[in-house]
C-alpha cells in the first residue's frame, strides 16, 4: 500500500513534469503513437471489414487471419520489426497497428452482419443502389459495433504501447523501463498508473460515443416497460 501512495506521490510531483522525460512529454508521445496507429489500422481494417460484410465474401479467410494476428506475441513482433527496419518508432508502430486491425476489421464486418436482411431488402424495393444500401443503411446501422471495435483496440494499443520504448520509441513505456533498470519502484509504478488512466479514460470516451451513435430509430423501436400501477390500494386488491 506505501508503494502505490509513492506511485501516486511520483505522478504528483511537480519535479518530474517538463523537459524531454516529463511526464506531459510522455504522455503526449504515448497518445501521438496511439492515435496514429488507429488512424492507420482503421484506414485498413474499416474499408476491408465493410466488403466483407456487405458481399459475405472471405469471412472465413478474415476470421483465421484475425485470430493468427491476435496469437503472435507483441514482443516478439516488435522485436523482429526492429531488427527489419532499425530502432525507432516504426517498428513499434508497425506492430501496433497490426495488432489493432483484427478488432476494428471485426466491428466493421459484425456491424454489417448485425443488420437486419428486412430492411436491406427494403432499401432495394425502394430502388436504391449498392453503394447507397451501404452509406445509407448498413454503415448507420453498423456503427455501433464498428466503435465497439475501435473500443477493443485503443485499450489494446494503449496498454501495448508502453512496449515502443523499449526500442527507443518514446511514451510511458520509458518510466516503467527506466524503473525496471533502476530498481525504482514508485516510478516504475507511476508509469503503470498513468497507463491505466488512459485506458479507463478511453473507455469511458467510446463507451458514450457507441451510446450516441446508436441510430434513433433503433432506440425508438425497442420495447419499454408500459405497466401502469393499479389505482386501487393494496387493501382494496386483497
Amino acid at each position: 500500500m506505501n508503494l502505490f501512495v509513492e506511485g501516486i506521490l511520483w505522478v504528483l510531483n511537480p519535479a518530474h513534469y517538463g523537459g524531454v522525460d516529463g511526464i506531459d512529454t510522455r504522455m503526449g508521445q504515448h497518445l501521438l503513437i496511439s492515435l496514429g496507429v488507429l488512424v492507420v489500422a482503421s484506414i485498413i481494417a474499416i474499408p476491408l471489414g465493410y466488403v466483407i460484410g456487405h458481399t459475405g465474401r472471405g469471412r472465413s479467410l478474415a476470421i483465421g487471419a484475425s485470430g493468427a494476428i491476435r496469437a503472435l506475441p507483441t514482443l516478439g513482433l516488435l522485436i523482429i520489426i526492429a531488427l527489419i527496419v532499425n530502432v525507432g518508432l516504426l517498428a513499434p508502430f508497425i506492430a501496433l497497428v497490426v495488432l489493432a486491425i483484427p478488432s476494428i476489421l471485426a466491428g466493421a464486418y459484425s456491424g454489417f452482419e448485425a443488420v437486419d436482411r428486412r430492411a436491406i431488402d427494403a432499401a432495394r424495393a425502394v430502388g436504391m443502389r449498392e453503394f447507397q444500401i451501404v452509406g445509407r443503411v448498413e454503415i448507420p446501422l453498423g456503427l455501433p459495433l464498428l466503435i465497439g471495435g475501435l473500443r477493443t483496440a485503443s485499450l489494446q494499443v494503449i496498454a501495448t504501447a508502453t512496449l515502443a520504448d523499449y526500442v527507443g520509441g518514446g511514451g510511458l513505456g520509458h518510466f516503467i523501463f527506466t524503473g525496471v533498470k533502476t530498481n525504482d519502484y514508485p516510478q516504475m509504478l507511476a508509469g503503470s498508473i498513468i497507463v491505466i488512466l488512459l485506458a479507463i479514460l478511453s473507455e469511458v470516451l467510446f463507451s458514450s460515443v457507441q451510446r450516441l451513435v446508436i441510430p434513433a430509430g433503433v432506440t425508438a423501436g425497442r420495447p419499454q416497460d408500459v405497466r401502469v400501477k393499479s389505482p386501487r390500494s393494496r387493501t382494496a386488491l386483497g
